[in-house]
């Protein structure tokens, strides 16, 4: 029986110090958390974007031709580099020589023709004043001088459309920048009507810029001005500098998602070849917060919607619903809900 009483006792004393270390261990955790009193700190933050390289406007132009014709030479391949003004292609031009051959020809008749009316004139005038021939006569020469003026004046302009169409047989690079696509060859007969076929495509590779696809959340905190890096997979260790220069209006909407487009100008390539139809990371540089309420992240928790922090009021944990604002670096600031100087808990690690 003694021996029964001494093993209670035993099991007594091991609950005792189970019960001991339990409570031991319970305020080592609470002495543990980690207490943080809000300040102040200067804030800035990043928006990110997938985009893509695309030709500014006017950078890519389509050349074709303004008139028909077999195609006799063609000067430009894919990758040349071309200056505005240099010749890529040339038609035949036989047929346009000849039609200033005609309107040379209209127009020797036509510069006849007046001067032979304006003879007519003056004698008839003289003989007019001589009272050797009617008025009328007269009236009749001036008519006649007026006609064959306007047909010189018609001859005139029909050879200066003739040139100017021998001068479409010249077909000239209207940019500097390289050729693109070459979408004819020699010996191919073109046909202008309403459109003009297209020879060469030709992109100004130094006016290129980057189109970033920023998501609707983010969109009211992008404006124009703003700095801008990117990086593209061909130059995965290379990032580039830009500078917000727009932002379309017009949503774009893929599987349910609204972005919106921000051109970038790009103001620094590193001597690198970028080309369009790269795709670019973009990180855009928001303007800095200064002197904001700030917690560190791990102190922001959240319910649903709500985001929320816990709150010593007089030594108790109180759970206090914030509005948060810009992250930056594990820190968010804080823009309702606490004060300066407040005493928060973080959560154990």
């Amino acid at each position: 029986m003694a021996k029964a009483w001494i093993g209670v006792a035993v099991l007594l004393a091991l609950a005792a110090g189970g019960w001991l270390a339990l409570g031991v261990s319970g305020d080592k955790e609470q002495d543990t958390r980690e207490v943080h009193t809000v300040g102040r700190r200067d804030i800035s933050a990043t928006v990110m974007a997938m985009g893509v390289v695309r030709p500014m406007v006017g950078a890519e132009v389509k050349v074709g031709s303004r008139v028909s014709g077999v195609v006799t030479r063609l000067r430009a391949n894919i990758g040349d580099q071309v200056k505005a003004g240099d010749v890529i292609a040339e038609l035949d031009a036989a047929e346009h020589v000849a039609k200033i051959a005609q309107g040379e020809a209209a127009l020797a008749r036509a510069r006849a023709e007046a001067e032979l009316a304006r003879v007519n004139l003056e004698r008839s005038a003289s003989m007019a004043e001589r009272q050797y021939a009617p008025q009328q006569e007269v009236d009749v020469a001036r008519s006649a001088l007026q006609v064959a003026m306007a047909q010189e004046r018609l001859a005139e302009a029909n050879l200066e459309s003739a040139r100017i169409q021998l001068s479409y047989t010249r077909i000239t690079a209207p940019v500097t920048g390289v050729v693109a696509s070459v979408s004819t060859q020699e010996g191919e007969t073109v046909a202008a009507s309403f459109a003009a076929p297209t020879f060469v495509n030709i992109i100004d590779l130094d006016r290129l810029e980057v189109q970033a696809y920023v998501d609707e959340t983010d969109i009211g905190r992008i404006q124009e001005g703003q700095a801008a890096r990117f990086s593209v997979d061909s130059y995965p260790a290379q990032e580039f500098e830009g500078v917000v220069t727009a932002i379309y209006p017009k949503a774009v909407i893929q599987d349910n998602v609204v972005t919106y487009v921000a051109t970038v100008q790009i103001t620094d390539s590193k001597g690198q070849m970028l080309r369009p139809e790269m795709t670019a990371a973009v990180t855009i540089v928001l303007e800095p917060r200064a002197n904001v309420l700030a917690v560190p992240a791990a102190a922001v928790g959240r319910d649903r919607a709500e985001r929320f922090v816990t709150v010593l009021e007089n030594g108790v944990p109180t759970r206090r619903t914030v509005r948060p604002g810009w992250t930056q670096g594990g820190w968010i600031e804080i823009t309702e809900g606490l004060a300066e100087g407040e005493q928060i808990i973080l959560p154990q690690r």
